[in-house]
């Protein structure tokens, strides 16, 4: 860990713009990464906090094939909508650019010459999976298949989102095109490969020796997983049609792989704002005094800890990131986020819902952060943060203080007289907060700091309704102008700690106290904060309380979702078209039989799998079937089956399966058993 950087390079996950930002972007990445360039502003530092749009991703071709519109008209769109989100809810880049920009592909391809020129890649001539209908080489994401090491069915051909593996579209199982829906063949096609495995023992050493002790266990434990695998040369040129160009002889028609060109978008993001601002971009990124951190999630650890620092370290002059705090993933309302699914909260609508909240939405998402482990966002936790937390407590007490000194003072802070022991303990209980809140952060336990910047809320409120000063204003009001004092300076201290959790509110909070925010690198008695004499402003409600009627309508839009998407599932098997003919004989090859489960157990380390005992009358089998997620192993025993028995064998996780259980969907979108009803049929009877 860089001690006492001269300057710091903070970069947030570039966002795929093809589609608007939701609440898991902003929980996972952006409100972190932003708490964090806030408060090194605070303390007066050199920081360069960089993103931008991610344009190049073949999600971005799939938007635009689904739309019917170019992939520029996808990225213009919504590279509209996320910047304002980003605006609205006060993430606080110093830069946000896009990749699509002319800087970035200058740089891009500088970049990949580089390396070119070094021989730092290895070329070679793959088979690469190819849509013969569509006739075009398969991008990652437009295949999709069977992950080989978790089972999940609907893996990408560059990761499973299931169990987080990076893989490559040829390790998938029964992988289909996601553009015709055609099995893809295997041809011969030229790419440029990055040796990860020349980075092996560099990336060993650096990550899992040198940072073992102030990386994130969860960022530690897979990029290990990575390594104990062995690492191995990874393509970094694609067969496409949108991107950017191979600039080298031979690369007609291929462009770089999008998780090449997307991280040398914080350095061209850096370079913009450099030329910009007067500044070296080279400083922030080449000198040895930066401290450089990327905030990213979870499903972007391989590409931040291992593709990224093997590329910076092949070009040979870049610093290495000194931390990369990933989060784990936030569901909603028990269910994983879901942009095709439309299971989401996002930024654009929740501010037509609750305009004026982003500061709730902030403290609500850091209060829940997935920090550890994914956690999960629910209304009624939302509304609870709100009318319990901010309102009651935050709220509550910035209301009383600045309420009861315009009713007793005119709203001049009073003179304080001497100081009981009760005073004395407040002031160095508050003197203390801003320590403690540093620690977390640096550490990047953003959740735990907010916490402790509530504590300081909760220690005003308790200094209060202990010395209750509108009782005490009847008996002693000489005494009543030091509770004040001390009530106000805790107020005022508030305005400056909650600034990197609570931008709007602080703004607020300042104009109410008439004070500025103070260097938070300052010694603690040289902060500027209301002193005797000082006037401040009119209370102002911080936090209004979020009535059920408000939240219940949230919760009924998300069953609208709940019903729109079984409607659609319905719909799609009504209305799903007849497969290509086929003959008889293609039929009779199919030996069908009726069977029976007679034992069950779930797979290790899949949550989606099932190791099931079949009697298919000519014999007990081994079939592994991806109904886990549907059915309980006790629920399965005893079902009556329909069993494909001359299917050839597949492994699967080290388990060889020998048939297929028939199953289709229901109109919920639920599995059900394809079976025989009738009473009499055994084991072994062949259905024709």
């Amino acid at each position: 860990m860089l001690e006492n950087p001269k300057r710091y390079t903070i970069t947030a996950a570039l966002p795929y713009t093809n589609g608007p930002i939701h609440i898991g972007h902003l929980a996972g990445v952006y409100v972190p990464s932003d708490i964090y360039a806030r408060y090194l502003r605070l303390q007066g530092k050199d920081v360069a906090f960089m993103c931008g749009s991610d344009e190049h991703g073949v999600a971005i071709s799939m938007k635009a094939k689904k739309e019917g519109i170019t992939p520029q008209e996808v990225i213009d769109k919504y590279d509209g909508i996320i910047r304002k989100s980003f605006i609205d809810f006060g993430i606080s880049f110093d830069n946000y650019s896009r990749t699509s920009s002319k800087i970035h592909h200058d740089t891009a391809q500088e970049f990949f010459r580089k390396l070119y020129d070094n021989n730092d890649f290895i070329e070679e001539i793959t088979e690469q999976l190819y849509d013969a209908k569509a006739d075009q080489f398969l991008a990652d994401r437009f295949v999709v298949g069977t992950c080989p090491k978790c089972g999940n069915e609907e893996a990408y051909g560059d990761q499973c989102e299931k169990c987080g593996s990076t893989l490559n579209a040829t390790d998938l199982i029964n992988p289909k095109s996601t553009i015709t829906g055609e099995t893809p063949i295997l041809k011969s096609t030229k790419h440029w490969f990055l040796p990860l495995d020349r980075y092996q023992d560099f990336l060993q050493k650096w990550i899992l020796e040198d940072h073992a002790k102030d990386w994130k266990t969860n960022v530690l434990g897979q990029v290990k997983s990575w390594l104990d695998d062995g690492l191995k040369p990874r393509a970094v040129t694609r067969d496409l049609d949108w991107g950017i160009d191979v600039p080298v002889e031979g690369a007609e028609g291929k462009k770089l792989y999008v998780w090449f060109d997307a991280p040398i978008g914080y350095i061209s993001a850096t370079k913009e704002w450099a030329a910009r601002e007067g500044k070296n971009w080279e400083d922030y990124w080449k000198k040895d005094d930066t401290k450089l951190v990327h905030f990213i999630g979870k499903d972007n650890i391989v590409f931040h800890c291992i593709i990224f620092p093997a590329m910076l370290k092949a070009e040979g002059s870049y610093i290495l990131p000194d931390n990369v705090p990933a989060n784990e993933f936030l569901n909603l309302e028990g269910n994983k986020l879901s942009t095709s699914k439309n299971w989401a909260v996002w930024l654009h609508e929740y501010l037509q819902d609750f305009p004026d909240k982003q500061d709730v939405l902030r403290y609500a998402l850091t209060a829940n952060a997935p920090e550890t482990k994914d956690n999960d966002f629910t209304w009624k936790d939302f509304q609870a943060r709100n009318n319990n937390e901010l309102a009651a407590v935050f709220g509550n007490f910035i209301n009383r203080v600045v309420v009861l000194t315009n009713k007793y003072y005119d709203g001049i802070v009073p003179t304080p007289n001497e100081f009981t022991e009760v005073d004395e303990q407040t002031l160095a209980e508050l003197k203390a907060y801003p320590a403690v809140i540093s620690s977390s952060i640096e550490r990047y336990r953003f959740r735990e700091a907010q916490g402790e910047m509530m504590n300081v809320a909760r220690l005003g409120n308790k200094y209060l309704a202990d010395e209750e000063p509108w009782k005490m204003v009847k008996t002693d009001p000489e005494r009543v102008k030091t509770q004040m004092y001390v009530a106000l300076k805790i107020a005022s201290v508030l305005a400056t700690l909650c600034e990197p959790f609570l931008p709007f509110t602080s703004k607020k909070l300042t104009k109410i106290l008439n004070v500025e925010v103070n260097d938070w690198n300052l010694e603690f008695e040289n902060w500027n904060l209301t002193s005797a004499g000082h006037q401040i402003g009119e209370a102002e409600i911080l936090f209004a309380q979020i009535e059920d009627a408000e939240i219940q309508k949230q919760i009924d839009k998300l069953e609208a979702t709940k019903v729109a998407n079984r409607d659609e599932i319905s719909a799609f098997a009504e209305t799903s078209p007849q497969k290509e003919t086929s003959t008889f004989e293609d039929f009779s090859k199919l030996d069908l039989r009726v069977g029976t489960i007679i034992e069950a157990e779930k797979m290790p380390k899949a949550n989606k799998l099932l190791v099931l005992k079949v009697d298919t009358g000519i014999d007990v089998r081994t079939i592994v079937s991806g109904i886990a997620e549907h059915f309980s192993p006790e629920e399965v025993v005893g079902k009556r089956v329909t069993v494909l028995v001359n299917l050839a064998p597949r492994a699967l996780r080290g388990v060889e399966s020998q048939g297929m259980i028939l199953m289709t969907n229901n109109a919920e979108g639920k599995l059900v058993f394809v079976n025989p009803d009738a009473d009499g049929v055994k084991n072994g009877a062949i259905i024709s």
